[in-house]
């Protein structure tokens, strides 16, 4: 009886994983990439509008938005409501931080305030803001004043429930451990507590930056006689559908550069805790 020799097939080859081109390897990671993908849906958007696929009245050549656009920011005009509804904006998100960084280190760090403004927050937080804008006008008029409050009102809740989120996520230890050292009260809350919370303050913070920026554009929408949100909806009514994009196009950038600006922000004050966090890592 012949012994039958088996003999071990070698394992089929294995194709190398695809690489990116070297030459461009450099752009997948750089927002570069977005950048160029932002130029290509504008230039799709000039060929669409320039072989009229969309009607003309309501979808101009991104090119011709440009060009007013710019004349708008050379005549002052742009600028001019723009920085209306900046010192409204702001007024209202400081406010709003303020409030939702008290209350919330109250609420977290003191279980009666807990107990007294959990179910008030509770109702009052899933209700959109615009649907106080009505009310807030009988009270309050069309003046800044009211967009303000409704700006205050709208920000003060996710810089709330963060800060809530973060004094609750405080490591207990850390804390009785600071206690055996003699720390305590005010000296508690400040050294150990707040620190520890500030990162969920800020992400609250960026949150609620945005929600200004909408909720403000709204009021002016409703009642305003100045700022970028009138300024939209006034060319609108008028027909001037480029200087509507100019001013949607504002509002893009301004958005953009403020959450570039908050980004910067929070990296200098928080570097001790990316650093800490890269080191555990």
């Amino acid at each position: 009886m012949t012994d039958i020799v088996r003999t071990e097939q070698p394992p089929a080859a294995v194709m190398p994983p695809a690489k990116r081109p070297a030459r461009f390897g450099w752009l997948w990671n750089t927002r570069l990439l977005g950048v160029l993908f932002i130029g290509a849906l504008l230039i799709l958007w000039e060929i669409a509008a320039a072989y009229a696929i969309f009607p003309p009245m309501s979808f101009p050549r991104i090119s011709s938005i440009l060009s007013i656009w710019w004349q708008l920011v050379v005549s002052g005009e742009l600028l001019g409501e723009l920085l209306s509804s900046l010192w409204r904006m702001f007024a209202g998100y400081f406010i709003g931080v303020a409030l939702g960084v008290g209350l919330g280190l109250l609420m977290g760090y003191v279980r009666f305030f807990y107990n007294l403004l959990e179910p008030i927050t509770e109702v009052l937080r899933p209700i959109p803001s615009p649907a106080y804008l009505p009310i807030m006008i009988l009270f309050l008029g069309i003046d800044d004043e009211m967009k303000i409050f409704m700006i205050a009102f709208a920000t003060v809740f996710p810089v709330l429930l963060n800060t809530y989120s973060g004094v609750r996520s405080v490591d207990p230890i850390q804390l009785q451990t600071a206690r055996t050292f003699g720390v305590s009260g005010r000296k508690l809350l400040t050294q150990i507590v707040l620190p520890a919370s500030s990162p969920y303050i800020f992400t609250g913070m960026r949150v609620s930056l945005a929600v200004a920026l909408i909720v403000m554009v709204i009021s002016e929408m409703v009642a305003a006689s100045n700022g970028i949100g009138y300024f939209i909806l006034s060319a609108q009514r008028g027909f001037k559908i480029r200087d509507m994009f100019a001013g949607v196009l504002t509002l893009a950038m301004l958005g953009y550069i403020l959450n570039r600006l908050f980004l910067l922000i929070e990296n200098r004050v928080l570097a001790w805790h990316y650093g800490y966090t890269q080191q555990r890592s």
